[in-house]
């Protein structure tokens, strides 16, 4: 009995490490994404993942569509959406 506990215990050990060090924070980081993301609204400055720089124009559903700097309006997917670097004053 006491040679199991000793090939247990250091395995639960690792899982209980990986799970504080590794998967909660990623849990929490998918959280504040995903809130950043549901809370967009016009006229945020947002940053894509793929690096656009833009003005939230029109949201729908699962989409966003951002204005450029020339003018022109791009739609993304709302998880596409990075990060928002300046929100709109409503």
């Amino acid at each position: 009995m006491d040679g199991l506990l000793t090939t247990v215990f250091p395995l639960l050990l690792m899982f209980v490490l990986f799970y504080f060090l590794l998967i909660r924070p990623q849990q929490k980081r998918q959280k504040a994404v995903q809130q950043m993301q549901s809370d967009l609204k016009k006229g945020d400055k947002v940053v894509t993942i793929g690096g656009l720089h833009g003005i939230v124009d029109a949201i729908e559903e699962g989409t966003v569509i951002i204005k450029c700097g020339d003018g022109s309006r791009l739609t993304y997917d709302r998880a596409a959406i990075r990060d928002v670097k300046e929100t709109a004053n409503v």
